[in-house]
């Protein structure tokens, strides 16, 4: 199981914010795809932040209690955030999930250009792949 890498059950096409989108097409784009939040990339796909739908609806209820415009990504997003490397194992990932509790982790190379993103569901599909796969009772 420790040879299990993360590009192999990673999303390659998660949702992805720039900095200077409104929250309401952030918003959006959440119920489109259905994910719960995902990286925020600058002009060159360098990872720069990462906004999660706790982000968007924290605002968006503000927003609406205020009957205010609402902000940008860039005024919401988290800007330190824990990434993984295309490269590491599903077991590790795994632990540090459980550990840090993040749901969802930027996967970028080693320049910090965004691959894509993992979650823990996805996580969660590699290992039960691998337990049916050794462990199937007949």
């Amino acid at each position: 199981m420790e040879s299990v890498q993360v590009k192999e059950y990673m999303n390659h096409y998660p949702v992805i914010f720039t900095p200077e989108m409104a929250v309401e097409k952030a918003s959006s784009q959440l119920l489109k795809t259905q994910q719960r939040g995902g990286p925020v990339v600058d002009d060159n796909n360098q990872l720069i932040g990462f906004l999660s739908e706790n982000d968007v609806l924290t605002q968006l209820l503000e927003s609406t209690f205020y009957n205010q415009h609402t902000a940008n990504v860039a005024d919401l997003m988290h800007k330190e955030v824990l990434s993984v490397k295309p490269y590491d194992s599903i077991v590790e990932v795994a632990q540090r999930m459980v550990q840090n509790k993040p749901k969802i982790y930027p996967v970028v190379d080693d320049d910090g250009n965004l691959l894509g993103t993992i979650s823990r569901t996805d996580v969660l599909a590699a290992i039960d792949f691998h337990y049916r796969k050794n462990f199937k009772r007949n």
